[in-house]
């Protein structure tokens, strides 16, 4: 009697097989909250063509804390833009939580900034007229959230950054710092992907600085996953990776801690005085 040969079983597709003495498949690695793919970004055409990026490749994951520097005209503020889909690249690939921005209209592209970056601007961006609290609700009200809920969380946002007290206070009755706290608890009310922060201690005096990136600093402990732009290299030294931008391109990367690792500066004196406050929930 001829027997019936069992059958093979069908294999994953695309599954590609280790080869002989390998050892177990590495982990696979989770997705970045933003990819840059050869990015490049040409202002103009023809003769009068600036080419401000020229084919950036980045990857930033999930608690990552990264400083971007470089000089004026380095490419570094052009990068932003494209990172906070501002600007759209003219070649190559940009993705934030796998979505591929290119295939996005502009309204689309809004509803992603208001969704998943949280902005934070060297210039404080706050509406005169209103108070801290009224500032934060902001993005809730675009996002289309109820009263109450917009409430609760600017609230939260106001405590994290230490502003507790000064939540009915207008701006012009805050200092600098407390006025760039306000920006960051609004970047954070909407509990985005990537906070981003253009220059945010461009405005403000060393101990302003140092207490600012004190709260950066707790937030990426609490999970933010945090990129600056800064060409101040005290502000740089908070990150976990510091990326040098010349002539469009990256030209260093360098690797101080990884993502779920503390930030380097956290606990260190400020000035003779110990960096203290509560890790954000």
């Amino acid at each position: 009697m001829i027997r019936p040969q069992p059958q093979p079983q069908p294999q994953p597709r695309h599954a590609a097989q280790p080869p002989a003495g390998a050892g177990p498949p590495a982990a696979e690695q989770p997705q970045p909250v933003i990819r840059l793919v050869s990015v490049v970004k040409t202002y103009g055409a023809g003769e009068a063509a600036v080419q401000a990026l020229r084919g950036v490749s980045l990857d930033v994951h999930e608690r990552d804390y990264v400083a971007i520097v470089g000089a004026s005209g380095s490419g570094k503020s052009t990068m932003m833009n494209i990172i906070g889909c501002l600007d759209v690249p003219s070649e190559g690939q940009f993705l934030i939580d796998g979505i591929d921005t290119s295939a996005l209209d502009e309204q689309q592209l809004a509803v992603l900034r208001n969704r998943k970056i949280g902005f934070v601007f060297q210039a404080f961006n706050l509406i005169p007229r209103m108070t801290a609290l009224a500032n934060v609700e902001l993005p809730l009200s675009y996002a289309g959230a109820r009263g109450a809920e917009r409430r609760r969380r600017a609230e939260a946002a106001l405590r994290v950054t230490g502003l507790a007290a000064r939540m009915q206070f207008q701006p012009n009755q805050l200092s600098g710092g407390q006025q760039q706290r306000v920006a960051v608890a609004r970047a954070l009310v909407t509990a985005p992907s990537l906070i981003l922060a253009d220059e945010p201690t461009g405005n403000l005096d060393t101990r302003a600085s140092h207490e600012l990136m004190e709260v950066f600093d707790r937030l990426n402990v609490a999970g933010r996953t945090i990129v600056l732009i800064t060409h101040e290299a005290d502000v740089a030294a908070h990150a976990k990776r510091v990326i040098g931008f010349q002539d469009g391109h990256i030209v260093a990367d360098r690797r101080v801690a990884e993502p779920g690792a503390l930030p380097p500066l956290l606990g260190q004196p400020v000035q003779g005085r110990p960096v203290h406050g509560p890790v954000p929930p």
